[in-house]
């Protein structure tokens, strides 16, 4: 049966996906945290130094020294590759710190931490990106990575930012081999509703799925549906795929092909879910994807267990030498709805280094 004729576009200006639905300001051009502001991101941004704990503690380690000497430069070394940041990040940041210490004059030890954190932030700034959607109806967002990454949890907590900025969503579970897969989108979907947000003409979650059915079949009803009920925004839920195993990741450029047959531009976004507890494979991921699927973000998970996070270095660095930067869109630190945020690089250096 021939799909159902899309209603023309309803008007709308683009909405940039932020922390405010959390607390955070408009005003703001490079955020920093007010706990009597931000409440919400004070918290988060704690438990994030609580995760990052590990690499951060190797690093003030090393800031215990009594003078700027060889020494010192190769304990932070050691210290950045303990975090991961692998072999050209941590080359590239001892670099970048050593000129600023012969540029500041810099003659104490606490002095070269403050300087690190700024060359680690600078590195990082270019991932620092808000989500835009709007310019397309709908936008079409394919969310992929590898099994337990936290895909199916982070569309859910990616639902509830949308929704927060009252978004019409649906969901596409086409992880429909998994057991309970679509069950499980379910429940997040049903957590990201808002209290009192059903009363609004816009922001609400709805999912479709077929347990059993081909991927790229769910994926299409999903758009095209998306398209006839004038939805904001569709969260394409995919399984898990092992970039090593290349007819799983030929089923992934077969769906993000249907995406495009049923809505011309589309996906608009192609999102990569990564577990920061990976390390430099998480790199690795990141290139496989991006060769596939020709990435437009990232979103890093579990931050909060035994993350390092110091391969968010090696990734900015990767990114750099690309056509056009690849964002980090949100950072996770727990379950909860609310633990997945903006990612800000400032904060992110401060957390690392401790």
């Amino acid at each position: 049966m021939a799909p159902r004729p899309a209603p023309a576009p309803r008007p709308s200006a683009p909405t940039t996906i932020t922390a405010k639905a959390f607390g955070a300001r408009d005003d703001d051009p490079e955020p920093e945290v007010d706990a009597a502001a931000e409440p919400g991101r004070a918290a988060w941004l704690s438990r994030l130094k609580s995760g990052l704990r590990k690499t951060g503690a190797s690093i003030t380690q090393v800031f215990v020294a009594t003078r700027i000497d060889d020494a010192l430069y190769e304990d932070l070394e050691a210290a950045l590759l303990q975090a991961d940041a692998g072999g050209r990040a941590t080359e590239y940041l001892l670099e970048d710190l050593k000129q600023r210490v012969r540029r500041t004059a810099a003659k104490d030890v606490p002095a070269i931490k403050g300087l690190l954190i700024d060359a680690l932030a600078d590195l990082l700034k270019p991932l620092e990106k808000s989500l835009v959607v709007g310019e397309h109806t709908p936008t079409v967002m394919m969310v992929v990575g590898v099994n337990g990454a936290g895909k199916t949890t982070s569309v859910g907590k990616l639902a509830r930012h949308l929704v927060e900025h009252e978004q019409k969503v649906l969901l596409a579970a086409a992880d429909t081999f998994r057991a309970a897969a679509r069950e499980q989108l379910a429940a997040w979907a049903q957590r990201a509703d808002v209290p009192g947000m059903s009363a609004r003409p816009r922001g609400q979650v709805e999912i479709v799925g077929q347990e059993g059915g081909d991927p790229a079949g769910v994926t299409f009803d999903a758009v095209t549906a998306g398209r006839a009920r004038d939805c904001d925004v569709v969260l394409v839920d995919t399984a898990g795929r092992l970039t090593t195993q290349l007819h799983l990741m030929e089923e992934l450029k077969k769906i993000r092909r249907v995406i495009g047959k049923a809505q011309a531009g589309a996906p608009h976004e192609v999102l990569l879910v990564i577990d920061g507890n990976t390390g430099q494979n998480a790199l690795s991921q990141v290139k496989l994807f991006d060769e596939a699927l020709d990435l437009s973000g990232l979103v890093i998970t579990k931050l909060d267990g035994t993350a390092k996070g110091g391969v968010l270095a090696a990734v900015a660095l990767w990114s750099s030498e690309r056509p056009r930067p690849l964002p980090v869109y949100f950072i996770g630190v727990g379950e909860k709805l609310e633990d997945l945020q903006t990612f800000r690089a400032r904060e992110f250096a401060r957390a690392l280094v401790g």
